[in-house]
């Protein structure tokens, strides 16, 4: 589903399409039948797909923009040998929407544009081959492609289409959902199957349904992989709303068979270089497609870093193809967990939440047999330690720690793994003293000798040790504690500052080891007294399913102030805030405030669409909800007792039925304190 209208926009248009509500009076729905030939019989023998498919797709960096050409596809294929994403992995160059002209030819075949493509489609897939990689591309099963200029689509051309494509030389095949005039998903997708096997061509053939029909139920002996969920955007809401849908498919990913929670957007700028570590690392736990969308011409060192780690390409390329499964989840702090081939756990802690966390499991709950003791590979950093049977680390906020876990012989050749933490609110006043205390645990069977600390702070912070910083010797499971004061200087203006949490030790062997843990210290202001409205108020932190948070608007579309007056049922209320599902809204309340109030409900804006479930928590407690809401619904009083909390969050959750149109309203939302 791509192309330049805004999601929750092409959503509304789709559905009507799909119900034939913007049809032209009297059109049929196109037929289906094969061309006088035998019935293909489909097999899983065919070898396509047997690790996920990895490669590039221009959408997300270039949508429909003229820079999508010839050259670029090229230039792509070029960095990925020059770059060394060909060694690691990385196979297909795939083409996406606008590639044709808007009309087919006057023998009902497609045209490729001629001015993106001057030398037509076969001239770029033999350049693409000659590189040694492969060549994708895109059509819909439909009238239509998804982008509004109206390209051709595959329905009712199934077999001409696909011949087309194998005479080019195409070895992947994307095939969209738009403008599907109402026909079953599963017979639309079967035809184009059978059609891909006729051309007697190996493709790979990629379901983008979105999810709506459950392909993971019958899609196994139709494509190698199906997508489970509607687009992703460079959002860190995005992101995760799509890995949350995704995770609990694990039963039915496997070798030829792939879950797809839709390309990366590693690089593209919405998100930090942390974000996107997390973005991979998840993508690759979850045995997904890695398909890259940002435009390598323009990416950054830490793209190609992030994109090359052949570590972390290996958990995801593992030929068992399990995805991983999730272990636990309390409280954002998520473990999740894939069997790889050779006996050994792919382990990601990953912490969804705003600030640091520590995050623990074992060997055990992973899935290890028992063993004195384990060797624990940062994927990351590249460096290995030895365990216990604890893995376990302080996680900075949306971060990932990536390892993978094995019993072996070997591990006392490695120092022990030891994990860093910090307690104490992560919230300073300036001018004002906070206290921490630093935790230096030793996880491994082997101690750790001539142990140190240290904690710094940004340039004029005091940071002061008031216990000792170093330990000649950390035996199994024991801890070196130590009190810190830290001050940020009066008039530091609010926001987020980066301390750094620094161990350094030996292993029995003499081998020198240090880990570091950065930490995020927050530096706030007191709520004002009285009452106030949270539109006005500055946050913490901001979370959104689709575009930002908006202040006194509704939530509108993806860009910032997009928004209209916010409107409940009819009601338009001048002050509050304009979300979309999944979305978090933090604020600091500092233990002075009482009570959070608001009017609660799904804007107007989206018509007779989405579902939200309204959520007010207190230092980690829910305190106030509300049922299921739509837009049917007029706007719902909620009140919470905030007495005490240090930290007040609105979260809006999708109501269970995935993201589509979820435009909720704080409507008239107020804190008193």
């Amino acid at each position: 589903m791509r192309h330049l209208l805004t999601r929750t926009t092409r959503r509304r248009v789709v559905g009507a399409l799909t119900a034939g509500l913007l049809c032209t009076a009297g059109l049929a729905a196109p037929a289906l039948a094969a061309p006088d030939a035998a019935p293909v019989t489909p097999t899983l023998t065919d070898g396509l797909a047997l690790t996920p498919p990895m490669g590039f797709n221009n959408w997300n960096s270039t949508h429909c923009r003229a820079e999508f050409n010839e050259s670029m596809v090229k230039g792509i294929a070029d960095l990925f040998v020059e770059k060394g994403l060909k060694d690691a992995g990385y196979q297909y160059v795939n083409l996406d929407d606008c590639w044709a002209r808007p009309s087919r030819g006057a023998d009902g075949k497609l045209v490729p544009d001629p001015a993106r493509f001057p030398n037509g489609i076969k001239t770029v897939a033999d350049y693409v081959h000659s590189k040694g990689l492969k060549l994708g591309i895109y059509t819909s099963a439909g009238t239509k492609t998804c982008n509004p200029a109206g390209f051709p689509g595959a329905l009712g051309h199934e077999y001409s289409d696909a011949r087309q494509f194998a005479d080019w030389g195409v070895d992947y095949l994307k095939y969209d959902n738009c403008n599907n005039q109402g026909v079953d998903a599963k017979l639309r997708y079967t035809t184009m199957r059978d059609a891909l096997k006729a051309t007697g061509r190996p493709i790979v053939y990629s379901i983008c349904e979105w999810g709506q029909n459950k392909p993971w139920e019958w899609a196994s002996d139709l494509g190698q992989l199906w997508r489970t969920t509607g687009d992703i955007s460079d959002t860190w809401g995005s992101m995760l709303s799509i890995l949350k849908q995704n995770l609990p498919l694990a039963p039915y990913a496997g070798p030829g068979h792939w879950n797809d929670p839709d390309m990366l957007e590693v690089g593209n700028g919405g998100m930090t270089d942390a974000e996107y570590r997390t973005h991979f690392s998840m993508w690759s736990v979850m045995a997904a497609p890695l398909l890259i969308g940002s435009d390598l011409r323009k990416a950054s060192p830490a793209t190609f870093d992030i994109l090359g780690n052949k570590e972390v390409i290996a958990v995801d390329q593992d030929p068992l193809g399990r995805q991983g499964a999730v272990v636990s989840s309390e409280g954002g702090r998520w473990v999740v967990a894939k069997e790889m081939a050779d006996g050994s756990r792919a382990v990601a802690l990953f912490n969804e939440t705003n600030s640091a966390q520590r995050i623990t499991t074992t060997a055990a709950a992973v899935g290890l047999p028992q063993a004195s003791a384990y060797t624990l590979r940062d994927l990351w950093r590249h460096t290995s330690y030895n365990t216990a049977g604890t893995i376990s680390a302080t996680v900075p906020a949306h971060g990932t720690l990536l390892v993978r876990v094995t019993a072996d012989q070997r591990w006392a050749e490695h120092p022990p793994a030891v994990e860093l933490g910090l307690d104490g609110s992560p919230f300073v006043e300036a001018g004002r003293t906070a206290a921490f205390t630093s935790t230096v645990t030793d996880l491994g069977r082997t101690p750790a000798g001539q142990v140190s600390v240290s904690l710094t702070g940004p340039a004029g912070w005091t940071v002061t040790p008031t216990s000792s910083t170093n330990a000649p010797a950390l035996p199994t499971e024991h801890t070196l504690r130590t009190a810190w004061r830290v001050t940020a200087p009066e008039g530091t203006a609010t926001g987020s500052y980066g301390l750094k949490l620094k161990t350094a030790y030996r292993s029995p062997t003499g081998v020198r080891a240090e880990s570091v843990v950065p930490i995020t210290a927050t530096v706030v202001a007191p709520p004002p007294s009285g009452v106030s409205h949270l539109g006005d108020l500055p946050w913490l932190s901001a979370a959104n399913g689709y575009g930002p948070v908006e202040r006194n608007t509704s939530n509108g579309e993806s860009a910032a102030g997009d928004g209209h007056p916010i409107t409940i049922g009819g009601v338009v209320y001048a002050k509050g805030l304009g979300v979309h599902a999944d979305s978090d809204v933090a604020y600091y309340t500092g233990g002075a405030c009482k009570t959070v109030s608001a009017h609660v409900g799904v804007d107007d804006e989206k018509g007779g669409k989405g579902t939200v479930a309204f959520e007010i928590w207190a230092d980690g407690t829910k305190v106030a909800s509300t049922g299921v809401m739509t837009n049917a619904m007029p706007a719902q009083p909620l009140t919470a007792d905030v007495t005490g909390a240090q930290v007040v969050h609105l979260v809006v959750t999708d109501g269970g039925d995935g993201i589509d149109s979820d435009h909720a309203d704080w409507a008239d939302a107020k804190l008193s304190c």
